[in-house]
């Protein structure tokens, strides 16, 4: 007797999230993915190793107490206003359990991260996605949870702050501004936290501090909005040698910010040649920069770069097929990438 599969009617109409090619072999320049093409903060890698050192057999603390702390004491807030996460994307599913019931509202404009979708849909809520730039034009939707991309993927630009002040001013649910990129932009709401008692500012290590490895996010907020997040969080949810990771790239600020300098001094370059050669480019804040390819069309350059064995996101879907997001990499492996390009024009 042939059974069927024993997961929900939910779980089975999910299409699910699609992350960026993993190389299977060596040789390949990875842009696709928006990691940091530079090492952590050499601080990083030791606390890791003395971490690892002892006390693995113990749980950690629920809590990342000493994360907390440190975050808590350079991002100027209590550390009861921060929670941490295993990724800013457990955060994210976090914001969906603490705030959405099924059959709510999740609302968000487009193009944005394409994982929201997914962990709406997860929740049983009803998704709205509006194509607009602007934050504001959630307003009349109400949703229990609206995503703000600050800065926006796949394209990079910044959300203006008022933008998103009046929005979290104007709804009653819960305003979420994810920062993931925001360091390498000008534009961060982690100002208004205590100020707006539904936003949330959610960042991530893996951007800016070289940690993508490592799984690391930190959420601000409100101090009992934070609470509540805490309640359905994993009980252990951040390990030692994440928190120890955190802790030690939040006190070597220097190193990130020269990473982050090194980064956007390589995006500028890269665009200002990439307009002089007759694309389009979308005015960056982020570790990435949007290409508009456009007659020639975003499929046909990324199957040229990947034949090149340069790896970049191509968004098969509405709005997106006329280009291509790339990665900010090294100098080299822009020099690389940029030959692929422009080399026998298709």
């Amino acid at each position: 007797m042939t059974k069927k599969l024993p997961v929900s009617a939910r779980t089975a109409a999910l299409a699910g999230y699609v992350p960026g090619e993993q190389p299977r072999r060596p040789g390949l320049i990875k842009l696709n993915t928006n990691e940091n093409p530079y090492p952590p903060s050499q601080r990083v890698v030791e606390a890791i190793g003395r971490a690892a050192s002892g006390a693995l057999e113990r749980y950690p603390s629920p809590l990342a107490d000493e994360l907390r702390d440190k975050a808590a004491e350079v991002y100027g807030l209590e550390p009861a206003q921060v929670l941490a996460g295993n990724g800013s994307d457990e955060l994210l599913s976090m914001c969906l359990r603490a705030c959405v019931d099924a059959g709510d509202t999740v609302a968000y404009t487009v193009p944005s991260y394409s994982l929201y979708s997914t962990l709406a849909e997860i929740a049983g809520a009803r998704v709205v996605e509006i194509a607009d730039r602007s934050c504001r034009s959630l307003i009349d939707i109400g949703a229990a949870v609206s995503f703000v991309c600050n800065p926006n993927a796949p394209y990079g630009f910044g959300i203006p702050l008022d933008d998103i002040a009046a929005l979290a001013e104007s709804v009653d649910g819960l305003v979420v501004s994810d920062e993931a990129y925001v360091d390498f932009g000008d534009s961060s709401a982690i100002g208004l936290v205590g100020e707006i008692p539904n936003l949330i500012v959610l960042r991530s290590f893996s951007k800016s501090y070289s940690m993508a490895g490592v799984r690391l996010g930190l959420a601000f907020g409100p101090a009992e909005l934070i609470a509540e997040f805490a309640k359905v969080k994993d009980s252990s949810n951040v390990s030692r040698l994440a928190c120890a990771a955190g802790v030690a790239a939040l006190d070597d600020q220097a190193a990130m910010k020269a990473t982050v300098r090194k980064v956007q001094d390589t995006r500028d370059r890269v665009a200002h040649r990439l307009r002089a050669e007759g694309f389009g480019v979308e005015p960056s804040q982020a570790n990435f920069l949007w290409v508009d390819c456009g007659a020639r069309g975003g499929r046909v350059m990324f199957e040229k770069l990947r034949a090149a064995d340069v790896l970049v996101r191509y968004f098969d879907r509405d709005g997106l097929r006329d280009g291509f997001r790339v990665t900010i990499g090294t100098d080299a492996e822009m020099d690389r990438f940029l030959e692929a390009l422009l080399a026998d024009p298709v």
